[in-house]
């Protein structure tokens, strides 16, 4: 393993001089001599029954070793890759859940579907290959859009899925019917409504690194091992395991390092589970690595939902109820968690910080054929802060109350926490007005008046968008951690998280050094081997650092607690009369003590012999509840009207991610999230032709995302009231920036255009878009 997976933490961000250096160790780094390569090939079709696939010719081709199709993996016994948590819909009926095939045998449902994988001493000769399958489709009529996908003459994506309907989700409330009544009854009583459509566009991940994995087989233990960039080399290997009904010691998998995840990386693709069953066939090593076509054809991708919200207001600006409809398209086929992310996930961020007494919020699920929408920073977060943030703009100019104050009038008060919410969530802690109130301080909001004074002259309009949120971090509780004493003076620090970026091997080690009173360099990190034994799941919703932070500390104790009875034999004294501080065991009021090290070898020496039932190594896993992060964003723009060019000219934040760990940490996962956020507000659109259903943004010639120059200046703060949920006191902070950052600019510039020519323009806001808006403003005046 590398230094980062397998490493002592030395000094500051360990992290950083490997991959600086280029000494990162990534899928393609790890190339083995004489391994084999694969190519597949791709369907051209979004739609289409496959009448024949003939290899024959393929297989000619000097170099190539073998041509898998659909049929060998029926042969082989696998399964259909989706996987997804049981939810039921409206009249019980349950998510609808088409068999996602590891190489497509009767149909395909999406352009880019793999239907064949052919195996190559080259990779130059498996493309050639590939080029000489010749597969007859008879092609059907596509959907893309969700607004088509719904209309009762569309084209049926599958049969089961009636109306193209994965389920229908009546939201979370016990009696959703009765609910809704009363919902409805609010709203057309209220003094003010507030009604928006906001349109969350389709985006590419577009992580750095693009997928790849690379299988071995080994015959005479009947096992398989894959190294693939994952988000849990754990969760990787129950998924594929479970797709290829084996038993899950019998595949090792292994992450190293990860060029970027994003929710992209949490499970099998079919690509994975096709490499491992062509190294059973072939009795080798198999590499694949996508390139960057291929994943605008196969990764999944992300939001893509059409809403309408309506928000009732009393005559003083308070918040009444809360309607949300909802269509989110599922793609072609159920990735996970991706009706979850649509309907739960999306709506336990509801009402935010604010307090709104009734809330229903309505989903339909609807299949498509285009790529499977699955988790992507925020995953359901941003959709929902979005969809509020720019409905509570929309109160404010119907009510003509000034935003910042029509937010802060419905704040949660510290006084009404803990907070049940109407959707069933119980917020623990947050200062939601005093960090509404650090926001404006720091982005100079009482300021902005006269540099819009000032802006005016140059021929430019300014504008500024407030952003409040608040979201749900942990999702999935159960992690686990180990602490292994290999028989020096270290202690090996196993988990199952695996960093993607995120500096685990800076903050976890550090975390263990500073509960046991020992030296961080004396902590070896590990990740990314299912050997390790760790459970747990993927490093995805913000979970890492409550979780698997939560089994460190409850290892660390659990350690302690074994150790102190060694101690006590080593020590000639009684169990209660020995204390631990600064990486010793000592007895209370002397100076006898023992060292970690000395009574863990000591321990190892005692198991090996039957006086004591275990040694100081520690396994655990432990359960962690939600926390919920929070805070206030502020975006401010300047736009160009003659050209419709626009520049974010100042960004402040202030986030509530509880106790900070590592203040750089916290710093560089609001940057690299606001980035992403910028991205889908300003750049990013994933575009599927109607009539064809082909991919037309398929390449960064096509697909925008943001350059080191789009990025605006960031001022950022803490503002720190510690979760009550676990013993660090953290919450999640990986995702808020791309949660906030949506409404915050698309809120600056709607408030930039004058005559609300921008007030409900939808993402991304493209210089055509705003030009336009431009020009509709001045003819208005």
């Amino acid at each position: 393993m590398n230094s980062i997976a397998e490493g002592r933490a030395t000094f500051g961000r360990v992290e950083d001089d490997t991959l600086l250096r280029g000494a990162g160790r990534f899928v393609a780094d790890a190339a083995p001599a004489g391994q084999a390569h694969g190519f597949f090939v791709r369907s051209p079709h979004a739609s289409a029954r496959i009448v024949s696939v003939d290899i024959d010719a393929a297989r000619q081709v000097p170099g190539v070793i073998a041509v898998l199709t659909g049929a060998d993996m029926d042969a082989a016994g696998i399964d259909g890759l989706s996987r997804h948590i049981p939810m039921t819909g409206r009249g019980g009926k349950k998510l609808v859940i088409p068999r996602r095939p590891a190489l497509a045998r009767e149909r395909v449902a999406h352009g880019g579907e793999p239907v064949a994988l052919v195996v190559a001493e080259s990779m130059q000769a498996a493309q050639d290959a590939a080029e000489l399958v010749a597969v007859e489709y008879e092609e059907l009529k596509p959907v893309v859009d969700v607004r088509d996908a719904v209309l009762a003459d569309a084209p049926q994506v599958w049969p089961e899925a009636k109306g193209n309907i994965a389920i229908d989700w009546p939201g979370a409330a016990p009696d959703p019917d009765a609910n809704a009544d009363a919902v409805d009854k609010v709203i057309a009583a209220a003094a003010h409504v507030a009604r928006v459509t906001a349109v969350q566009q389709r985006i590419a991940v577009a992580s750095l690194e693009p997928r790849g994995a690379t299988a071995s087989y080994d015959p005479a233990a009947d096992a398989y091992m894959l190294r693939a960039c994952s988000q849990s080399a754990g969760a990787l290997r129950d998924h594929a395991a479970s797709v290829m009904n084996l038993p899950k010691e019998k595949l090792r998998v292994i992450t190293e390092d990860v060029g970027g995840a994003f929710g992209l990386k949490s499970a099998a693709f079919p690509e994975y589970i096709a490499l491992l069953v062509a190294a059973r066939m072939t009795v080798r090593t198999v590499h694949w690595m996508s390139s960057r076509a291929e994943a605008f054809l196969s990764d999944n991708q992300a939001r893509d939902t059409v809403s309408e919200a309506e928000l009732a207001l009393d005559a003083n600006g308070k918040f009444l109820a809360l309607r949300l409809r909802v269509l989110a398209n599922m793609g072609a086929y159920m990735a996970s968690p991706g009706a979850h992310v649509a309907t739960n996930n999306m709506a336990r961020c509801l009402p935010g910080m604010y307090r709104i007494p009734l809330i229903d919020a309505q989903v339909k699920c609807l299949y498509t054929n285009t790529l499977a929408v699955g988790a992507y920073r925020g995953a359901g977060r941003p959709e929902a802060n979005y969809l509020l943030e720019r409905l509570v703009d929309e109160a404010a100019r119907l009510t003509g109350i000034e935003p910042a104050k029509l937010r802060c009038k419905n704040c949660i008060p510290p006084s009404a926490i803990p907070f049940k919410t109407a959707v069933g969530m119980t917020y623990d802690s947050g200062e939601f007005a005093a960090i509404l109130d650090q926001a404006l301080a720091l982005s100079d909001y009482a300021g902005f008046k006269q540099r819009r004074r000032e802006a005016a002259p140059r021929g430019k309009y300014r504008g500024i968008g407030l952003s409040c949120f608040l979201e749900h971090s942990g999702a999935l509780p159960l992690e686990g951690a180990g602490l292994l004493f290999p028989g020096d003076d270290s202690v090996v620090l196993a988990l199952n998280v695996q960093s993607t970026g995120q500096g685990h091997a800076t903050v976890f080690p550090r975390l263990v050094a500073e509960r046991l009173g020992i030296k961080p360099g004396q902590v070896r990190h590990r990740h990314g081997d299912t050997n390790l034994g760790v459970a747990g799941f993927p490093s995805v919703a913000s979970r890492s650092a409550m979780t698997a932070g939560s089994a460190i500390v409850r290892a660390v104790e659990a350690v302690l607690a074994k150790g102190r009875a060694v101690a006590a034999i080593m020590l000639e004294a009684a169990d209660a009369d020995i204390d631990y501080r600064k990486g010793a065991f000592e007895v209370v009021g002397t100076d006898r003590r023992v060292l970690l090290f000395e009574v863990a070898a000591r321990a190892a020496e005692l198991a090996k012999s039957g006086e004591i039932s275990e040694n100081l190594d520690t396994k655990l896993t432990t359960e962690t509840p939600v926390t919920f992060p929070n805070g206030c964003h502020v975006a401010e723009v300047e736009i160009d009207p003659d050209t419709g060019q626009l520049k974010v000219v100042g960004y402040s934040a202030v986030d509530d991610c509880g106790n900070v760990l590592d203040a750089t940490i916290v710093h560089g996962q609001l940057h690299g999230a606001v980035a992403q956020g910028l991205g889908q507000a300003l750049l990013e659109m994933i575009r599927y032709d109607a009539d064809s259903g082909q991919l037309v943004t398929g390449s960064f010639m096509d697909y925008g995302i943001p350059r080191a120059d789009d990025m605006p200046p960031i001022v950022d703060d803490v503002h720190p009231v510690p979760a009550t949920t676990n013993p660090l006191g953290v919450k999640g902070v990986g995702e808020a920036g791309t949660t906030a950052a949506l409404a915050a600019i698309m809120n600056a510039i709607a408030n930039a255009i004058p005559g609300g020519g921008a007030d409900h323009m939808d993402m991304p806001a493209t210089p055509e878009k705003i030009w336009a808006a431009c020009r509709q403003a001045q003819q208005k005046s």
